[in-house]
Parts: structure tokens; sequence; C-alpha cells
């Protein structure tokens, strides 16, 4: 009993010139940054860092968390305290985004750092005399496509119906005008798709990487054709033959969970449309994927391959990916759309059209966001509220990206070719007549 009133009265002894460092260790640590907004510590007491009115205010709940950005500086770090409750954000959380780059580009000279660091330690020690520090590490290892694809889509299917459209669709609506719905942006999206594929009824399509089963449904029910989609989700595929019985499509789509090296090319199919899947497949992985395709393809057959790129070649060790990698898409890699093309032409594809959907992601984020964030009780209580933090962080700065240019959306449209012209319009008026 002696041993902790001693304790307790050293630290109480202690704590002001504690709190002084801390509040000095981060007057230098974001003496560059430009925005305003307050950090709150641990102790309840305030940091104001910037000139202005504070945009957002970011509670730091563990101290240990100030040695790692010092010495690592890692925008990783920073996402995964958010995660783990370490820190809490309010106010703007699109202009709180904004210290991923901060930290990415900072540069303190050696001495600076050690400096910082020292006296960080210092509080650190003291500290965890009083509470228990959250040390989680994530160890990420590369997984096979199944194992990839339940770790994104298998959360769970109640998690995405809160704040996806009614159809269930998790990529790129298309807007035709800024305040359109979601709903009716992704109605959009499915039409312009089977418009572009040219589908006729009594066609075969296969969807590649199918979700949960919305193109498929919609592409038999309103154009006609029989469609044959594949998954690696046990979630979709179950979801999505659910949706078969449900609008009476039964002999007509048949969703299987397959992988696409599975399929065999004895079977051939008029159309195949790839929407939101590729950039699963691994850049190494794409030579022969496209050549999968190709070979799946009859002799003038249309395919329509939309996904997601990147502004840079390859996928390189960054910020993002390793975020991405460990956090959302284990195995995902995306490459320059310059790259796609070469790498499709080099499957003995020709290509016919391609369109930039960057702007209409952005704003598909934001609807994803809005929705997620007005019904953040409902999505804590179906998967917690770690799993609800990654996507809120995630999704916002996607949308980010997608707003400032660092990556981009495209659908290609490509023909195997056949001796003489292709089965296409000269013009893309069908496109866009009702």
């Amino acid at each position: 009993m002696t041993m902790t009133t001693n304790t307790n009265q050293n630290l109480q002894y202690l704590y002001p010139t504690e709190t002084n460092l801390a509040h000095n260790i981060l007057q230098q640590l974001f003496k560059q940054y430009e925005n305003a907004f307050t950090i709150k510590l641990w102790d309840n007491s305030s940091v104001e860092i910037g000139h202005g009115v504070p945009a957002f205010k970011l509670s730091i709940l563990n101290p240990g968390l100030l040695y790692d950005l010092i010495l690592i500086h890692d925008p990783v770090r920073l996402a995964e305290a958010y995660f783990d409750g370490e820190i809490e954000v309010e106010g703007d959380f699109n202009v709180a985004m904004g210290l991923r780059y901060y930290f990415e580009n900072l540069q303190l000279p050696l001495k600076e750092k050690l400096s910082l660091a020292l006296r960080a330690l210092t509080i650190t020690k003291f500290k965890l005399l009083r509470s228990k520090l959250i040390n989680k590490s994530i160890n990420f290892q590369r997984q096979n496509g199944k194992e990839s694809i339940a770790f994104h889509y298998d959360i769970s299917n109640e998690f995405y119906q809160i704040w996806l459209d009614q159809k269930m669709l998790y990529s790129c609506a298309y807007f035709e005008t800024p305040d359109q719905s979601l709903d009716q942006a992704q109605t959009n999206k499915l039409n312009h798709i089977c418009r572009k594929l040219r589908l006729r009824p009594g066609e075969s399509l296969l969807d590649v990487g199918c979700g949960w089963g919305a193109l498929a449904c919609f592409a038999a029910k309103y154009y006609g054709v029989t469609a044959y989609g594949i998954t690696l989700s046990q979630n979709q595929y179950e979801y999505a033959n659910e949706e078969i019985r449900r609008q009476g499509l039964e002999g007509q789509v048949v969703i299987e969970l397959r992988d696409y090296r599975e399929l065999s090319n004895s079977k051939k199919y008029d159309k195949i449309s790839s929407i939101g899947m590729f950039e699963h497949v691994g850049l190494k992985n794409l030579p022969e994927y496209f050549s999968t395709i190709h070979g799946l393809l009859k002799p003038g057959g249309l395919f329509l391959n939309h996904g997601i790129t990147s502004d840079e070649p390859g996928w390189d060790h960054s910020v993002s990916t390793r975020f991405i990698n460990r956090h959302i898409f284990p195995d995902g890699e995306l490459d320059t759309i310059s790259n796609v093309q070469g790498l499709m032409e080099d499957a003995k594809f020709e290509i016919f059209d391609v369109e930039g959907l960057r702007p209409h992601y952005a704003l598909t984020l934001r609807h994803w966001i809005s929705r997620l964030e007005s019904r953040s009780q409902e999505v804590i209580r179906a998967v917690g509220e770690r799993t609800y933090r990654i996507w809120r962080l995630y999704m916002t700065g996607s949308a980010l990206q997608f707003e400032l240019g660092s990556t981009g959306i495209y659908q290609i449209l490509a023909v195997r070719k056949e001796t003489g012209l292709p089965h296409i319009p000269l013009t893309r008026q069908d496109l866009y007549s009702k």
C-alpha cells in the first residue's frame, strides 16, 4: 500500500512536466503543418496547431503513439491507431485525412528526431504506470485468390446492404448529373454496360467476378440474354442465387462459386464482362487473365473490362499499397491504363473504346461514405467498430485520390478479332438513345 501511494505521489508531481513536454513535442512535430486543428491529449489538455479556425480535433489516447509518429512517422501507423481507438477524430474527416500526406512527406533532421523520440519515451515510461497501451500488430502474408476475396467480400452481406444501393452494386456508378441518386446512377451503369456490349436476346453473357449477381440478372431480365456469373465469395454466391430465385430467372441465369482459371474454353460466350474484378488478379497474373478471357470469347465477341488504375506503373511499396493490401485488398494490385491496354493487346484483343469514369467514382464513393456514416450504429452492430473505422477511412481516402487524380477507373471495350470488320456500330449514338 505504501509503494502505491508513493508511486501516485510521484506521478502527480511529474504530471505537469509531462504535459508541457507533450505539448512541446507536438508543436515541433507539426510546425510545418499548414492547416489548423486541435490536439486533445490523454490528460484532457489541448494543443492548437496552425493558425485560423481548427478544422478538426484529434484526440490522442495512447501516449506511445507520439514515439511512433516521431521515429517512423508512418501514416499507416496513424490509420491503425484510429482503427484501434488510440486516437479519435471529430470535425472535418476529409481535412484530417491530409495528415497522411503530411507524415508521408515529413523530413526531420536526425538530431531533432532522436531528441523528440527520447522525450516521447520519457512520457511513455511514466504513462505506462497508469495505462495499458494498445499494441496490435498486423502481419500480412499474401494469400490465394479465394482467401483474398473472402477477406474483402465475406465480411457480411448485411454490412454491404447497409450502404450500397438496392441492387447491391459495389462498383463505380454512372451519373448523368451530379445530383442524381445512387440507385438511379447504378441502374444507368448497368444499362451502359449492356449497351456497350450490344447485348441481344438469345446471346450468352459471361460475367467474371459477378458480385451479388446484379448485372447477370439485369442483363437477362431486360436484354434477354442467358447469363453465367462466377464469384469466389461464398456470401455473394448465396445472395446471388437467392436473387435469381426471387426474380424468377432460374434457367436464364446461373451463378457458380468458381475461379476464372477453372473455366473450360470448350464453352464460348458471345459477350464477356468483368466489372471491378481485375484489380484482384495481381499484375503478374494479368497476361493469363486476359488470355483466358480471350479463349472464352467467340470470334467477333465483345469483352468489357471495367477496373481501377493507378497513375504510376506497377505496384510499388508505398503508404497506399501497404494500407490497401494489409487492411482491404490482400493481393490487390493496380497499374496504369496504358499498361493494361498493352497487356490486352498482347492477348490478341483489339481495343475499340476506352472511357474514363474517374468523376463518377468520386461521386459514388461520396454516396457510400454518406450512407456509411449516417448509419454508423447499424454498421457497428453488424461488424464492429474497428471494421466501421477501417472502411470509413478507406473510402474517404479513396474518394480523395479519385478527386485528386492519383487513381483512375476505365471501361475498356475490346473485341476478339475475326476476319473482316467487327459488328459494332460506327458511332456511339446507340449508347445514349433511350
